[in-house]
């Protein structure tokens, strides 16, 4: 039995070629309801090509073929029958499109949907659905009365309710208007949204034309609230790339009171080590994150630890003058860079699970890597918390900020703890480049764009405390998202450097002081 189901099916797939071949408009409609009858795997791949203008007869083998490859001369085909083989080429002259019409689209598009909303994943069928919102006939409506008896996901079915809800507002019957438009009330499809502004204008009966703006007015205003969400969840991720990108800064200046201009560079580096690690292990690009971070962190670290005890050590206890030396350390670093890898930028591959969509609703969704970079801020903040909280490096880096004297009168070791110190803010500024590979291209100038966000950052927070540096950096991120659409991008942050300025005029100590010893130094 089944056997024959599917010789049957076979049967007709190959019918429908051999009409597709003839080339003529009823030709190739015959073919679509063969196809409709089929239940060849074939079928979707076939009606998709067929839609998209893809499909075409090679004259020369009488075979209907899809369209791979075009070049100057020839055009490279695969033979519909046999999907698997390897293209062909024929001469462009003897290869003609399989033409379709109109009226050919939509019965195309109606077998396609009969199709999907069989398939036993429930996306594919709200996708399939979603597709047929804008362009429903009888036909269509037909289908989805049919599966709406025998849908068991209910999102697909909210769908499908949906969708005949659409239907009956274009009804004569007054009560099957006022109950769609009830059943719409919540819906963020944008066709919903069309359909009702469209129908606004055409009703006479005032209680439905109510209902009608009543329902758009609040379908507008949960789109409103969802722009908003979106623009708190974009300013987020800006804020925690500025976390990122300020958290190592937190530590070399607020602790050690060194001004590291070479800081941006460090960034750089844990970005081109990422760049590395993928160019080491091309195989690997799934993987690469994973071992780019702790990578990055050494390398940075090892650079960090090389700055402080070649340059820095011989300064402490004048700012500015880290200042001119690191801002020259930070020359080198970059020219070094451009010697070894050429002053072009380097494009770092995003693994697929960072890729895509997470969507929450048709007007709302989340971009993976930044959702990501989030998660990784806060994994990178609790990590360096417990190291300064509760770790013996943690307790001396402490004890060598607030009193560098009695410190080493206990036996604390100033000069290495030092070197660590600085290691570990070189570090996490490694760290950060992983992070900011993601979302934009390699160059030896990519530090310089984060330096003096950073600084600001780490002083509105107040100096060398972490929490302050969180808050701040996410606040900063968030208020430059909400201003972009007002001022754009670079009046916005004119208008947070201003805003910081006076806000140090009020708070000279940043949002969180230190207390102590410390904050006496």
């Amino acid at each position: 039995m089944l056997l024959a189901a599917l010789t049957q099916a076979d049967e007709a797939f190959d019918q429908a070629l051999e009409q597709f071949a003839k080339g003529k408009i009823k030709n190739v409609q015959q073919g679509v309801t063969l196809l409709s009858d089929s239940e060849d795997e074939r079928v979707p791949k076939v009606l998709k090509h067929l839609l998209e203008g893809q499909l075409y007869r090679n004259r020369d083998t009488d075979q209907v073929v899809y369209i791979t490859k075009e070049g100057e001369d020839l055009v490279w085909v695969v033979p519909v029958a046999q999907d698997d083989a390897e293209p062909q080429s024929a001469k462009d002259r003897r290869v003609k499109r399989v033409g379709v019409n109109n009226r050919l689209r939509s019965m195309i598009r109606t077998t396609l949907a009969g199709i999907n909303l069989k398939h036993p994943e429930a996306e594919k069928r709200a996708a399939a659905i979603r597709e047929l919102l804008g362009d429903l006939d009888e036909d269509t409506l037909a289908i989805l009365k049919k599966r709406e008896t025998v849908e068991t996901d209910e999102y697909v079915s909210t769908l499908i309710a949906t969708a005949l809800a659409l239907a009956d507002l274009d009804s004569n019957d007054a009560e099957k208007q006022l109950a769609a438009v009830h059943l719409l009330y919540d819906s963020l499809e944008p066709d919903v949204r069309i359909a009702l502004k469209q129908k606004v204008d055409q009703v006479t009966d005032v209680k439905l034309r109510k209902e009608i703006e009543k329902a758009i007015a609040h379908i507008e205003g949960q789109i409103d609230f969802y722009e908003k969400v979106k623009t708190v969840f974009f300013g987020l991720s800006l804020g925690s790339i500025l976390v990122l990108a300020a958290i190592g800064l937190a530590i070399t200046f607020g602790v050690m009171g060194v001004i590291n201009m070479a800081h941006g560079e460090l960034i750089m580096i844990g970005a081109y080590t990422t760049w590395g690690v993928q160019a080491l292990f091309p195989g690997s690009v799934e993987y690469s994150l994973l071992i780019a971070v702790p990578a990055a962190f050494l390398v940075s670290g090892v650079v960090g630890i090389a700055i402080e005890r070649g340059v820095i050590k011989f300064l402490y206890g004048r700012p500015l003058e880290t200042l001119l030396a690191t801002f020259g350390v930070s020359l080198v670093l970059q020219q070094a860079v451009r010697s070894l890898f050429g002053p072009l930028n380097q494009s770092v591959e995003t693994p697929s699970w960072m890729s895509g969509l997470l969507e929450i609703n048709p007007v709302f969704s989340l971009t993976l890597n930044r959702l990501y970079i989030i998660l990784f801020c806060f994994m990178v903040f609790a990590v360096l918390f417990v190291i300064l909280r509760k770790t013996n490096l943690g307790l001396q880096v402490r004890a060598v900020s607030q009193n560098r004297a009695m410190a080493r009168s206990m036996g604390v070791r100033s000069e290495w703890v030092d070197a660590m110190t600085f290691g570990l803010g070189s570090g996490i500024a490694g760290v950060a480049g992983v992070a900011l590979s993601q979302i934009s291209n390699v160059g030896p100038n990519l530090g310089q764009a984060y330096i003096i966000d950073s600084f600001m950052v780490v002083v509105f927070g107040g100096v060398g405390n972490l929490w302050g540096t969180m808050v701040a950096g996410l606040s900063l991120g968030v208020a430059n998202k909400f201003l972009e659409p007002f001022s754009g991008a670079v009046l916005a942050k004119i208008l947070v450097l201003i805003f910081i300025i006076l806000f140090i005029q009020k708070k000279p100590r940043g949002l969180f002081p230190q207390k102590g010893r410390a904050a006496e130094g």
